[in-house]
């Protein structure tokens, strides 16, 4: 292999192949977004919490990059062959990464974690391993910038970090309005992955193809050629690899999967089989024991008046089931997020029998909306009975809706005496967190009563019931209306009780500015 430190040998006139190489700069760059912004994306689907998934994968990422960026001081002599190789590289462990921490997730069950809801080891080891690769890609470029034509080295550094950040602005916008909806993760990933490898081989073999020995364009132009084989048969095979992961994850029952415009909406069950709901993953719904959850949050909160309720989230409409169970109901108001997920609420057999149908009642009316979004220009109050049917606090996206301005949008909707439940996550598992969300609603002027109720396999929920006044509200049923199946009086004294056995004093409430959870 030849190839030393001396002017370059092109098919091309300096000008043109300069250009060119500055052209490859702009994609690689391109391509280097979006491996972390997958990364990023794959990670807080699968795992949650998107606050510490993009800090893991950005830190460790560009921590690798500057080890990659020392490593490729050695690499100086042969810059040639070194880029061939590298991009051959990095246009296979970036392109397979989504698909590779998908296949982890859904057939180990488990991500190697290194604290309780902390990032993966294999999602470090994949931030590590691209990160690498990137770094060492800038020093070699301008290498090959500078075996070109010789300029001065603070014009060569511009003109490449120019190209570099140029092209990640094209990535970072490709990602979320290009290749995730057109191509999907896995998709986008492996498209990327191509690009990347057609690119690196075309700037190697093609315009500086002369300062390697035939040896050397053999080997780089057979390991290009099984890079886009792999990454093309992936991409054949996606969607059986999507399926068969999903059947590992959901079990042999899954029936609906759908990529909505706000989430996963996964759907599983059948005749004679328990219904499941799952959104970006995590099981929302479970038919064996959903009632249990819905009856403790709803029943608590219509005792007293009732006639016009607003429920935050609960596009699914078990919590407008039960509203709509009782007798003075007028209108029942629902804020989602979802519309896809209302539209399956309303159609699947599956899903609408077991809530009863509830959107065919004349009562009820749907915004798709965000719920912070909505109580900041909502105009249709008071409402005698708010529900806040939503995602747990421990999910960083759902953090301000679980803050100490939300709960002061909400009390701004209620009419005098009005009651907000609240679901608040398990309490055992989460106890601060729990007892962070009453710090939360207590600082927003409210009066509050916790709760906790037991579901299925070890599942629980921990609930506030809140109003504003004088006195805390009544944990109790509404005398003369529909009796709950799982719930009695003596049994919500009891979840009171086991909800204060776990009290955490002193805690800060959770604020927009500053997020508790």
């Amino acid at each position: 292999m030849r190839g030393g430190a001396g002017a370059a040998r092109l098919p091309l006139r300096p000008g043109a192949a300069r250009f060119l190489v500055l052209t490859g700069v702009f994609v690689c760059a391109a391509c280097g977004l979006v491996y972390e912004l997958e990364l990023v994306a794959m990670a807080s689907y699968l795992m949650g919490d998107s606050v510490t998934q993009a800090s893991v994968v950005l830190s460790v990422m560009v921590f690798a990059m500057g080890l990659g960026s020392l490593a490729a001081k050695r690499l100086r002599r042969r810059a040639v062959a070194a880029f061939g190789a590298v991009e051959a590289a990095l246009a296979l462990v970036g392109g397979c990464s989504a698909m590779a921490l998908y296949a982890v997730f859904a057939w180990t069950g488990a991500w190697g974690g290194m604290w309780r809801d902390g990032p993966s080891l294999v999602l470090v080891a994949i931030s590590l391993a691209t990160g690498l690769l990137i770094g060492v890609e800038v020093p070699l470029l301008l290498e090959l910038i500078q075996r070109i034509r010789r300029q001065d080295p603070g014009g060569a550094v511009a003109d490449l970090f120019a190209a570099d950040y140029v092209g990640a602005l094209v990535g970072g916008l490709a990602f979320p309005f290009l290749l995730l909806p057109r191509f999907g993760q896995l998709g986008g990933a492996l498209l990327t992955g191509a690009v990347n490898a057609v690119v690196g081989a075309a700037l190697v073999l093609w315009l500086f193809g002369r300062d390697l020995g035939w040896r050397a364009r053999r080997v780089l132009l057979v390991a290009n050629v099984l890079v886009l084989v792999l990454l093309g048969s992936a991409a054949v095979l996606a969607d059986d690899f999507e399926r068969a992961a999903g059947r590992a994850l959901y079990g042999g029952d899954l029936r609906v999967a759908v990529r909505t415009e706000a989430q996963d909406v996964v759907l599983t069950g059948g005749p004679g089989r328990p219904l499941g709901l799952y959104l970006d993953g995590t099981l929302r719904v479970d038919a064996r024991d959903e009632r249990r959850y819905h009856e403790a949050l709803v029943h608590p909160a219509m005792n007293g008046p009732r006639e016009r309720v607003l429920v935050l989230g609960g596009g699914d409409g078990l919590a407008v089931r039960e509203v709509l169970r009782y007798r003075g109901v007028r209108e029942v108001h629902v804020v989602d997020a979802d519309p896809e997920l209302v539209r399956l609420a309303r159609t699947d057999p599956g899903l609408s029998a077991l809530n009863g149908r509830a959107y065919g009642d004349p009562r009820v009316r749907v915004t798709a909306d965000d719920a912070f979004a909505r109580l900041r220009v909502e105009r249709g109050g008071p409402y005698d009975v708010v529900i806040a049917d939503l995602p747990d606090p421990g999910d960083t996206a759902a953090a301000k809706l679980y803050s100490r301005e939300f709960y002061g949008l909400a009390r701004r909707v209620m009419a005098p005496g009005a009651r907000l439940a609240v679901h608040a996550g398990p309490v055992a598992a989460r106890p601060r967190e729990y007892w962070t969300v009453e710090a939360t609603l207590r600082a927003a002027g409210l009066r509050t009563v916790p709760y906790r109720v037991a579901g299925a396999e070890g599942r629980e929920w921990g609930l506030f019931l809140a109003s504003w006044g004088q006195r805390a509200p009544r944990l109790g049923l509404a005398p003369g209306g529909p009796r709950p199946r799982t719930l009695e009086e003596g049994s919500l004294t009891a979840a009171a009780r086991a909800a204060e056995r776990t009290r955490i004093r002193g805690l800060p409430a959770s604020t927009l500015a500053h997020p508790r959870h």
